[in-house]
């Protein structure tokens, strides 16, 4: 490719094993597609290429996640910085250009079409270390808790089958001592030979809390189905095996908790944003990872806007004022939905803010995402100002 002054656009289609290449000038023609490893040499003999092309780059990646984190690293080393081009859009655009085939060339020059026609695309940016070992470990945290629900499901799934009275008599996604039962004994047969003093006895070794009452609970379950069924013992075994992962994802989040509570606590301003009522350390670390740089909020209803909270117009003919919340994931909108339902628990401001909506009647699913709302003023306020949350003392009116 010769040196050309004009502008030119880079479509990359990024993968785990490889990234695929684009490159457009202003007329829309492919001046460059290729295949890239996903290693550093080949990304910087692919860098290199692109920019002899022309003086002025712009790049465009479809994915910003881990896959894309050491091409956005190596742009940034060279002073180059990228717009995510959401994939839906990518698949909506397809549709405007010529033919049915979907490969990774074709897609590759659809983002460098789409990155050349239009200029709303947020700008990537590679996060510092910190959000990024907060990244890391939210998002490992996240797939342990997607494990454990799916792992408790399938317990309750199996031993419904084979001892329904003891699996309604506990819930097994929060009660250890529920789990610590069913590593040992899984049928009625077992809890009946067991009896109750020394169940109560065994459950106390391994510190079961209320074991007393959680052995009487088995036993009179145990006590209610005398019938064994077939595949017993087989499912005994999967339920046993099933428990003994529960507690054991349960050990791996503990950790994990304490390692993001200390990672996120070195984080300068984590102490403003924990002293906001329900924002602890797990969801605070998820507000610095969704966020992102402050700095590039210009007030509150930006960063409300990031995270879902405003309305945005679904006009059509004469049809005006339609105002709908975006349906899209955002996880902002997860972090401050959360911290507001976790903060109408007790009594302040928020809850008292919360039963004023539902008493003009907001549904409960209303009035939390109105004060989330107003919680995104709340805290970008905090962290603009540098201060921790102080709630106002409620008034005494004089006698």
């Amino acid at each position: 490719m010769s040196k050309q002054r004009a502008r030119i656009w880079v479509g990359i289609d990024a993968g785990k094993g490889h990234h695929w290449a684009a490159v457009v000038d202003e007329t829309g023609a492919t001046l460059w597609s290729k295949k890239i490893q996903n290693d550093e040499s080949a990304i910087l003999t692919a860098l290199g290429e692109i920019l002899g092309v022309a003086d002025e780059v712009r790049w465009a990646v479809d994915i910003s996640s881990r896959s894309s984190a050491l091409l956005l690293a190596l742009l940034a080393a060279h002073g180059q910085q990228a717009v995510y081009v959401p994939g839906r859009t990518v698949n909506r655009m397809a549709g405007a250009y010529r033919g049915e085939a979907k490969t990774d060339a074709r897609d590759a020059y659809v983002i460098a079409e789409t990155a050349r026609h239009r200029r709303d695309f947020a700008t990537l940016d590679v996060p510092a270390q910190l959000a990024a070992d907060l990244a890391l470990l939210t998002a490992h945290r996240t797939d342990l808790v997607t494990d454990r629900v799916r792992t408790v499901n399938r317990l309750r799934d199996v031993f419904a089958g084979m001892f329904p009275a003891l699996e309604r008599a506990f819930d097994y996604s929060a009660r250890k001592g529920a789990l610590v039962l069913l590593t040992g004994y899984q049928t009625p047969a077992a809890l009946r030979r067991r009896g109750l003093a020394r169940l109560t006895a065994w459950l106390v070794n391994r510190g079961v809390r209320n074991a007393d009452t959680m052995a009487a609970a088995a036993v009179e379950a145990a006590q209610a189905q005398q019938t064994a069924l077939p595949g017993e013992d087989a499912a005994a075994q999967i339920v046993a095996d099933l428990a003994t992962q529960v507690l054991a994802l349960d050990e791996r989040l503990k950790r994990i908790d304490q390692q993001i509570r200390d990672t996120f606590r070195t984080h300068p301003q984590a102490e403003i944003i924990e002293s906001l009522p329900g924002m602890g350390p797990i969801l605070g670390a998820e507000f610095v990872v969704a966020a992102g740089d402050m700095t590039a909020y210009a007030d509150a209803g930006h960063l409300a806007s990031a995270a879902g909270l405003v309305p945005v117009p679904r006009d059509s003919g004469r049809r005006t004022g339609n105002m709908h919340r975006p349906k899209r994931y955002s996880r902002l909108r997860r972090v401050f939905y959360l911290s507001a339902q976790t903060s109408i628990i007790g009594d302040g401001p928020n809850r008292e803010y919360y039963l004023r909506k539902r008493s003009e009647g907001c549904k409960h699913v209303q009035a939390v995402i109105a004060l989330a709302r107003r919680r995104t003023s709340v805290l970008w306020a905090l962290l603009r100002d540098n201060r921790t949350f102080a709630p106002i003392p409620p008034t005494t009116q004089a006698a």
